[in-house]
């Protein structure tokens, strides 16, 4: 695939993440990154990289798309005759799916920076699938969680224990 059909494909994905249920257009995602990165491309610049005028492009460059659209600046590239995606394995095509789902997640709650902190975290991850799955593990075995809770964030713990009491006042009668 080549670089320019890599940058429709991803305006297309972030279009669909936002909730414009179509891809951002050029000048969205120029306005977008100016917004929230600080920095921006011009829209005729990301038009001569789709467009393959621009079949190169600088460190700087792909830094800052890949910031935008958070993929790893090495996707930034063409890719090399005779490579094939179905090449990849299934598990690492799952992983990719993973991590955008994380992203995604991430982005519907923006309102909660802690959630949204967590799970950008579990996105940028080495291994994010590993990391659901050892969580899993984690929430399945009794007491687990609120041990954990109590060694590595004991204040929010009591914050999120407290605020559950107040939303139900059994709870609380029972404590």
């Amino acid at each position: 695939m080549k670089l320019g059909d890599k940058l429709r494909s991803l305006r297309s994905v972030e279009g669909q993440l936002r909730g414009f249920d179509r891809p951002m257009t050029q000048v969205e995602v120029a306005k977008a990154m100016k917004r929230e990165l600080g920095r921006s491309l011009s829209q005729a610049y990301l038009s001569q990289i789709e467009g393959g005028l621009r079949p190169h492009i600088t460190h700087t460059t792909r830094e800052l798309l890949a910031r935008f659209f958070r993929v790893y600046p090495g996707f930034l590239v063409d890719d090399p005759e005779g490579y094939s995606a179905d090449l990849q394995s299934d598990l690492r095509a799952l992983d990719a799916k993973v991590d955008s789902w994380l992203f995604a997640g991430a982005e519907q709650f923006s309102s909660d920076p802690e959630l949204r902190d967590a799970l950008l975290e579990l996105a940028r991850h080495e291994d994010s699938r590993r990391l659901l799955l050892l969580l899993g593990e984690i929430v399945r075995t009794p007491g687990l969680p609120d041990r954990l809770g109590e060694v590595l964030r004991p204040e929010t713990l009591q914050r999120d224990t407290d605020d559950q009491r107040q939303q139900s006042p059994e709870m609380g009668a029972r404590s």
